[in-house]
């Protein structure tokens, strides 16, 4: 034990510094807040589906929820039930055995809903395309509003993918309140 005591002592710390403090951060986060406020009248509300990706979107995602991009503090969370959701954020190539699960949690989501198609296999259906078990993208299964390309997408990619959708959303209101989704 004495030894290895000895070698952290030695060695230090190695881990990167914390990012400075930047308060044109902060004045756009107010500002992303208020946009999401006037669209929808309330937070946003995600829900994440997985159609058959290896989860390195995932980790994207999840990474949106850490303390350095503070998805929550901009007013989006995710949410467990499809019927509380305003956007779904789908991932991989949509598997034969998701096609159905995933077209039911399209009609389950209440108007109006977006849809974000992320990484290259939800975009494209990426390297596994169309086959005996896989439908491909996600576009060949549900509306898409928004893609967000990339193997996997960067979490500010991802982000921006959700405000685009939102503002997308926002120009296509009709006077009733409603979002159109293309498709």
């Amino acid at each position: 034990m004495w030894t290895i005591v000895k070698q952290i002592v030695r060695t230090g710390i190695l881990t990167e510094p914390a990012p400075a403090q930047d308060d044109a951060l902060h004045l756009q986060a107010d500002r992303i807040q208020r946009e999401i406020l006037d669209v929808l009248g309330q937070a946003l509300t995600v829900r994440q589906v997985d159609a058959g990706s290896c989860n390195g979107c995932e980790l994207e995602i999840h990474a949106l929820n850490n303390p350095y991009y503070n998805l929550e503090g901009l007013g989006i969370r995710f949410v467990a039930s499809p019927r509380h959701a305003d956007l779904l954020l789908v991932t991989g190539p949509v598997s034969r055995h998701m096609e159905e699960a995933l077209r039911r949690t399209y009609g389950a989501t209440p108007e109006p809903r977006l849809v974000v198609a992320v990484g290259d296999c939800g975009c494209s259906g990426g390297i596994f395309g169309e086959s005996y078990a896989s439908c491909g993208q996600v576009a060949n299964v549900i509306p898409v509003d928004v893609a967000v390309p990339g193997c996997p997408p960067p979490p500010l990619e991802i982000l921006r993918g959700i405000l685009t959708a939102v503002r997308r959303g926002r120009t296509s209101a009709f006077g009733n309140g409603s979002i159109a989704t293309t498709g």
